[in-house]
């Protein structure tokens, strides 16, 4: 099973593959793009790109030196017409550079790639929400190579795809970043923490009334308040419980480590690291978490001897009591993290 990613920047690349990642994946906005669209929508991350084709070059050069691959990140909401020429451009210099894979977020583009982009291997973009086999086939009959799940799917929906469209590869979240919504359906943007953060966030105070008009009994104003105090904690969960780490350095947050047993029986060849725009200690710790667990499970297999392994790199039971953060919670993980 592949450990795959995010870099953005090119001192990145050497310490991943140092730490044990098979693959890399990263954005680009060129200054020619911005110039042309008056706007940074190469891909759904305003932030956490790569500025140049220089860049990039010296991204997929080093990586190719330590034997790893790296595949370019396409996949903002929606496209015009010019904005799809430029990106069949980019997608030509990046295959020349010796680029390995085009993620791509949008059918039309999948389908357009395929028929006048470079020989070059596509992702199918977990945007595109693919949840069942007749969507995989669809994926695969656009130019799709490999598929990957969205975040909020079970073992069981993945297994069944992968058994019903065997030809195709595919890859699954397994560390950092949830999404609130369901990402595929969503048309907003994570802007940055001094403009609001995530809209997702919901950095708002609500104020509560009765229909019929009269006041809210003492009893009914402690639940809605205690409704609203577990909706910022699962909030706080979700987004990587304010990128705490553990003493060891290894970060908190959604997490489907106990689940890799049941991924490899699956058929799932890949795994997905979260958090282009994250710092770099971040993402090396990230990649030794995975590679431990993954190296763990070659020995142990989906015994009870792999899953105590798994929650004591997690930081113990009190750690993986049941909860929110778990991307696979009919392994029975619970909680990824603990608060405090």
């Amino acid at each position: 099973m592949k450990i795959v990613a995010p870099i953005s920047r090119v001192g990145e690349v050497a310490p991943l593959a140092r730490a044990g990642v098979d693959e890399l994946y990263c954005g680009i906005v060129p200054s020619e793009w911005t110039a042309r669209f008056q706007s940074a929508s190469v891909n759904r991350r305003a932030f956490g790109n790569l500025s140049s084709y220089e860049d990039l070059r010296q991204v997929v050069g080093i990586a190719a030196e330590f034997g790893r691959t790296v595949s370019l990140v396409m996949n903002a909401q929606h496209y015009t017409e010019a904005q799809i020429d430029s990106l069949v451009d980019l997608a030509y210099r990046f295959a020349e550079m010796g680029g390995r894979a085009l993620i791509v977020g949008d059918l039309g583009l999948l389908s357009v790639l395929a028929e006048r982009g470079p020989a070059i291997r596509l992702h199918a973009s977990s945007l595109l929400g693919c949840r069942n086999a007749g969507h995989s086939l669809l994926l695969k009959d656009l130019g799709a190579q490999r598929v990957i799940f969205p975040r909020d799917i079970t073992l069981s929906e993945m297994a069944g795809v992968a058994a019903a469209s065997a030809q195709l590869e595919y890859e699954a979240f397994i560390l950092n970043d949830g999404c609130v919504f369901e990402e595929g359906s969503c048309h907003s943007i994570h802007l940055p923490s001094r403009l609001g953060g995530p809209i997702c966030l919901d950095r708002y105070v609500s104020e509560y009334s009765r229909a019929d008009g009269r006041p809210l009994a003492l009893a009914e104003q402690n639940k809605l308040a205690a409704n609203d105090h577990a909706y910022q904690e699962w909030l706080w969960y979700r987004f990587s419980c304010g990128f705490s780490v553990s003493p060891e350095g290894f970060p908190f947050g959604p997490c489907g480590l106990c689940a890799i047993p049941q991924l490899a029986a699956a058929g799932i060849g890949a795994v997905k690291i979260a958090g282009r725009e994250g710092a770099l200690e971040r993402k090396i710790k990230s990649v030794e978490l995975v590679r431990a667990a993954l190296d763990h499970h070659s020995m142990a297999g989906g015994t009870s001897q792999y899953s105590d392994f798994v929650r004591a790199l997690r930081g113990g039971e009190a750690s993986c009591a049941p909860g929110y953060m778990c991307y696979y919670r009919e392994t029975g993980a619970g909680k990824a993290c603990a608060r405090g």
